[in-house]
């Protein structure tokens, strides 16, 4: 593991509108030890060919894996002590990831995020407002992007007791951070690994950052944000949007809901949180029953795979240094 050296994760699937440009931001970075590691998830356009001169490993699967499955086969790549996981729908300024690399200097700091401003169209231009600068956890169960300073400021207010050691006045503490444009310590990665798994494949795609994140959380990890390390991406899936989403992505946007918290949610939570989560579960399930039948599957698909993430989430509890009570200023 080379101890300057930040191995840029970028997954691939039919992305060849946005790749030049934000390569461009990959190339333009003033950190000078940089490696990307390309996964492909078997695009059917020309992604794999205009990302491979600039890889130094470019990993072609023969299926679409999942965005978890593929993140976890480019990090087993990377060597660097530093791994950027990277949207190809994002543009980044040029100090980026010199930034979040400065800011990660706390040595229970495992993940860390730049302002992530929004933008629109193949040249991922600038739109206004934020896109993220950090993950919020709500007490309905649900995870949203902090993308105002109203949030920004409870999720300092939040942190002030769970905080180990003061922090530069430019960062505040965040719940987690978004995988669109995500700098983790390699040594967090490899601590919050479960049977093998980093990210968990069981997520396939989506709120798989935020499990991340949580899992962080009771494992001791803080996440922080640099206001100062900008990028810009291009927000395809969002609540507005929901209706006109593919269905395989509500549904697994569904399932996802309900496996994030059997995993991750201990008693104190469970209880505390119930009342909003509750209703806001008849609501899904509701959904499901009436305008968004195609997400039924998800509870199919929890009830036949109860064992495995019964036992993912033995693993996780058994190695948690946090009590919920510790995490509950979170869950607004």
């Amino acid at each position: 593991m080379e101890p300057q050296l930040v191995s840029v994760v970028l997954v691939t699937w039919n992305s060849a509108q946005y790749l030049r440009r934000c390569l461009e931001g990959l190339r333009q970075q003033s950190h000078g030890q940089v490696e990307l590691i390309a996964v492909d998830n078997a695009s059917s356009d020309d992604s794999a060919a205009l990302v491979e001169p600039h890889a130094r490993t470019l990993i072609r699967n023969g299926t679409n894996r999942g965005f978890s499955a593929a993140v976890n086969q480019g990090i087993a790549a990377a060597r660097g002590a530093y791994v950027l996981l990277l949207n190809p729908d994002c543009y980044l300024e040029p100090q980026y990831i010199e930034r979040l690399v400065a800011a990660m200097d706390g040595p229970d700091v495992g993940s860390a995020t730049g302002m992530l401003m929004r933008a629109q169209g193949s040249n991922i231009e600038p739109i206004g407002g934020i896109d993220s600068c950090g993950i919020r956890m709500t007490r309905t169960g649900r995870h949203l992007d902090i993308q105002s300073a109203e949030r920004r400021a409870q999720s300092a207010e939040a942190a002030v007791t769970s905080a180990l050691c003061p922090l530069p006045s430019a960062l505040w503490e965040v719940f987690g951070v978004s995988g669109a444009a995500a700098m983790f310590r390699m040594t967090f990665l490899r601590d919050v690994a479960v049977d093998g798994e980093i990210f968990d494949e069981d997520f396939f795609a989506y709120r798989e950052d935020a499990d991340l994140a949580w899992r962080g959380r009771l494992f001791g990890w803080r996440a922080l944000c640099e206001p100062r390390a900008v990028a810009y991406h291009v927000r395809r899936v969002t609540p507005e949007a929901r209706r006109s989403l593919p269905a395989e992505i509500n549904m697994h946007s569904v399932k996802n809901r309900f496996l994030l918290r059997l995993k991750n949610e201990g008693l104190y939570l469970a209880l505390r949180n119930a009342p909003f989560e509750l209703a806001r579960d008849l609501i899904v399930l509701l959904a499901a029953l009436t305008v968004e039948r195609s997400s039924l599957p998800a509870f199919g698909w929890l009830w036949r795979n109860r064992a495995r993430v019964l036992a993912k989430r033995r693993i996780i509890q058994s190695r948690r240094k946090v009590s919920d009570r510790a995490l509950a200023g979170w869950f607004r």
